[in-house]
């Protein structure tokens, strides 16, 4: 069994190497997956007393840990970009990956990612808020770089993320819409 284990985290390893659309924070240099993951993880306990409904905080974090992993077969990609095949081909690499594990274990992270990717617990509305959120702010951080490279509007970014954050956290959405408006008075994002 420790065999599986060790296999499943030397894959999970490779998740380091899936550059993101989005700056670090404090520097202008693209974020991984894996440092996504970690920051998710972070803002789900830092932001939990904001969720919307009462959440169990042991299964956000297994979301926010597990939510990415499948990008290490497919590569990360903008949340404005439309692809009606992006379930599927996860869902095909969530299979893979957590079919690595003891089946117990494995059936448990699958049932957790699906239920990350439909949106309709508690836990999943508020971890994919804050999925939503962090992209965002780092925007905010970095004048717009990801929009402006992407050519992406507030109205774009409106109608991906009201719902995405505020279904999870009013007032984080609140805090977003903030952001959002002054960044539009400093002429960073496009109308």
């Amino acid at each position: 069994m420790i065999e599986n284990f060790v296999e499943f985290i030397k894959y999970a390893d490779q998740l380091k190497q899936v550059k993101r659309k989005t700056f670090n924070y404090h520097e202008k240099v693209y974020e991984n997956s894996g440092e996504h993951s970690w920051h998710l993880t972070l803002a789900v306990l830092t932001f939990s007393s904001l969720s919307n409904e009462k959440i169990d905080l042991l299964k956000c974090i297994k979301m926010a840990l597990i939510h990415d992993l499948v990008e290490i077969d497919g590569g990360d990609q903008i949340i404005y970009a439309e692809d009606p095949d992006k379930f599927d081909r996860e869902l095909k690499a969530a299979k893979k990956i957590f079919g690595m594990l003891p089946s117990e274990l494995g059936d448990d992270l699958l049932e957790t990612w699906i239920e990350f990717e439909k949106k309709e617990s508690a836990e999943a509305k508020y971890v994919g808020s804050l999925d939503r959120f962090l992209p965002l702010y780092s925007n905010v951080l970095n004048e717009g770089h990801s929009w402006k490279t992407h050519n992406i509007s507030k109205a774009m970014i409106l109608d991906k993320n009201e719902n995405a954050i505020s279904s999870g956290s009013t007032e984080i959405w609140n805090f977003a819409k903030k952001c959002l408006n002054e960044c539009e008075e400093k002429g960073l994002l496009k109308n």
